[in-house]
Parts: structure tokens; C-alpha cells; sequence
């Protein structure tokens, strides 16, 4: 029977195939333990020279980082502004035509049609109008509400301890994603604001360097925070959902649609679960989050307008309705997408993809979760 010594260590570093000296010292320091194969006590770290055996009873780590460090949070917070900022400006095309079904619906009266309107009064370039407030805007929105989720779901649970962060994880992630996204809509707020007024009044700004000194002349530094309000009404619910329906569609992918645990599963597979379940909690994150959209869209394009000035001129309904089939399918794409990116990014660096395993504690993380 192999010792289960061995089972610790590649097979190529102790078999008689690979004879040598340093495979002999080895050989000779397991077999010199004198407690037995059964003995419950942890197998303890060996080194000699570079070679190192790891404890199973070590913190998770990847390459270097462990999980819940400082360097954990930093790689989180890079993972999200890739996420994020990459990811919005690629839609820039979208968004614009977006925003402007929302401010303008008898010019943009659909999806095509806006398209068209596009390209004819602006060029190809139009499509972009707007694309480095919105790639600053959303790296920075990134890196707080991937870097401060990560942080605020372990603090909770922390707070709430093994049994209630079994019990109400759902609560956990609704509560880590809503303190995350409260700080990262403060960084947002100027670029969304200086980017709706540069894509919805042609001739405003051509972008963000001469965009942004002429809305605080127009409107003061106070004015690049006029719409935080309905910002967090957009931002806080569409956050809530897209973290804790990620979190539970993955879960339930990989319980009932995968026949085998998550750890056992090919790092493709596992992004390709990321991808689907970011996608089908964009779709949830657009519907809930869509009325604050359009109040957004339209206090940061008139100047001096009120929310009840946009219920009045929109519409109750129109809230709800206005430009929500293309949001669907832009937020569905982008959310998809975002998860898939930072949880590549969390691959590469040696960390586990996102979801499939619930809240724990760093003590409780093995290497066998932290490979997965």
C-alpha cells in the first residue's frame, strides 16, 4: 500500500525511475517519521535546499497571494477595473445610442433607427463619443466594487460567524455588494456625469479633457455629484443583484447542472460557468435597475432639472420601458463578460473563480478550494 506520504508529492520525485541523490534523502527523511500512516497528526513541512513540501494545513495561496491578504484585495481591486472599465468602453456604441433613446425618443425612436441616426449626423467616430470618461469613470467604479465586495463579504461573515453566514449568505452578499457599490459610485459620479452630457448634446465637449473643465464652469463641482442620488438608486440595486444572482445561478449550475464538484472541474469550464451566470444576472440587474437609469440619463443632460421634472416629462411607464430592450442586452453582454474577465484574471494569478462555494473564512479555505 503507498504511503499516504507520498500522495503529498508528485510521483516523479520519489519513484526508482528518477534515481538521485537528493530523490534518496528524500526518501530516506519520510521514511525516518516514526509516527504510523494513521496517525491524525498534520504531515509537516520538509525542505531541503529550493525543495519544499507544503502542509496541507497552510493558508490558500496563489501564486504568492493568500487569500483575504492585503495582496488578495489589491489582485481583486486590479481584476475589477480590467472587469469593468475594458468592458464599458467596448459598449461605448451601445450606451450612446442608449442614453440618447433616453433623452431624445422622437429622434431615437429604436435601436436601428438610432444606429442610423449616428452615423449620419456624426461618422463612424460618433460611435466613441465619450469612451475615455467612460473608461476612467468605470475602472475606477470597478476597482471599488470588486476590491470593496471582496472585502465587505468577508467582513460580514466574519461578524456573522459560520452558522449564520451558512444560513443567510444570500443577506451576506446582498449586504457586502451594496457597501461596496455605495463607495464606488462616488468615484464614478463625475466621469458618468461629464460622459452623458458629452454623448447627448453634440457640440458640449469632444471629451473628457475639454469636457470636464466646461461642466464645472457650467455647472460647479457641485454639479458633477447632482446625480448621485439617482445614481445609487440605479447603481446599489443593479450591484445587489448582480453579485448575490451571480453567486446563487453559480452555485446552482454547479450543483445541478455539472455532474462533478467545482474542484474537479477544468479552469475553462469554470470561466465558461462565470460567463453564463454573469450573463443571466445582467439581464436581472437591467430590469430592476432600469428607471433610475433613465432619471440618470436625464438630470445629467438638462441643466437644472429635477427628478420630478423627469417622472413629468418621461413618464411613470416610460421609466420602466425607455431604451430597456438594448439596456437588456448591453448589460446582459457586459455583465457576462465582466465576470468572465476578473475571474480570468483571479486564474491567472493563482486564486479561485468567483461563486460555487459559498461565504468562508480564511482559516477554512483548503488548497484543494484554493486550486479550484
Amino acid at each position: 500500500m503507498e504511503s499516504p506520504k507520498h500522495s503529498l508529492i508528485p510521483s516523479f520525485l520519489y519513484s526508482s525511475s528518477s534515481f538521485s541523490p537528493r530523490s534518496l534523502l528524500l526518501d530516506q527523511m519520510l521514511n525516518s517519521n516514526p509516527k504510523s500512516p494513521s496517525s491524525s497528526s498534520p504531515p509537516t513541512v520538509l525542505s531541503h535546499n529550493n525543495f519544499l513540501i507544503a502542509s496541507p494545513t497552510e493558508p490558500a495561496k496563489g501564486m504568492g497571494i493568500e487569500m483575504y491578504s492585503p495582496a488578495f484585495y489589491a489582485a481583486c481591486t486590479f481584476g475589477g477595473i480590467l472587469s469593468c472599465g475594458l468592458t464599458h468602453m467596448a459598449v461605448t456604441p451601445l450606451d450612446l445610442v442608449k442614453c440618447n433613446m433616453q433623452i431624445d425618443p422622437a429622434k431615437y425612436k429604436s435601436i436601428s433607427s438610432g444606429f442610423g441616426v449616428l452615423l449620419k449626423e456624426q461618422g463612424a467616430r460618433g460611435f466613441f463619443r465619450g469612451w475615455v470618461p467612460t473608461l476612467l469613470g468605470y475602472s475606477a467604479q470597478g476597482a471599488c466594487k470588486f476590491g470593496f465586495y471582496e472585502f465587505f463579504k468577508k467582513y460580514y461573515s466574519d461578524l456573522a460567524g459560520p452558522e449564520y453566514t451558512a444560513k443567510y449568505k444570500t443577506l451576506i452578499y446582498l449586504a457586502g455588494s451594496a457597501s461596496a457599490e455605495i463607495i464606488a459610485d462616488i468615484a464614478l459620479c463625475p466621469f458618468e456625469a461629464v460622459k452623458v452630457r458629452v454623448q447627448t448634446q453634440p457640440g458640449f465637449a469632444r471629451g473628457m479633457s475639454d469636457g470636464f473643465p466646461k461642466f464645472i464652469k457650467s455647472e460647479g463641482v457641485g454639479g458633477l455629484y447632482k446625480g448621485i442620488g439617482p445614481l445609487w438608486g440605479r447603481q446599489i440595486p443593479y450591484t445587489m443583484m448582480k453579485f448575490a444572482s451571480f453567486e446563487t445561478i453559480v452555485e446552482m449550475i454547479y450543483k445541478y447542472a455539472i455532474p462533478r464538484p467545482k474542484d474537479q472541474c477544468s479552469k475553462g469550464l469554470q470561466l465558461g460557468v462565470s460567463f453564463a451566470g454573469g450573463y443571466v444576472a445582467g439581464v436581472f440587474c437591467a430590469i430592476v435597475s432600469h428607471p433610475a437609469d433613465n432619471l440618470v440619463s436625464f438630470l445629467n443632460n438638462a441643466r437644472g432639472a429635477t427628478v420630478g421634472d423627469a417622472v413629468k416629462k418621461i413618464g411613470l411607464l416610460g421609466l420602466f420601458t425607455r431604451g430597456l430592450p438594448l439596456r437588456i442586452v448591453m448589460i446582459g453582454t457586459l455583465t457576462g463578460a465582466q465576470w468572465g474577465i476578473y475571474d480570468a484574471f483571479k486564474v491567472f494569478v493563482g486564486l479561485p473563480t468567483t461563486g460555487g462555494g459559498g461565504v468562508a473564512p480564511a482559516a477554512a479555505i483548503t488548497p484543494a478550494q484554493a486550486k479550484a
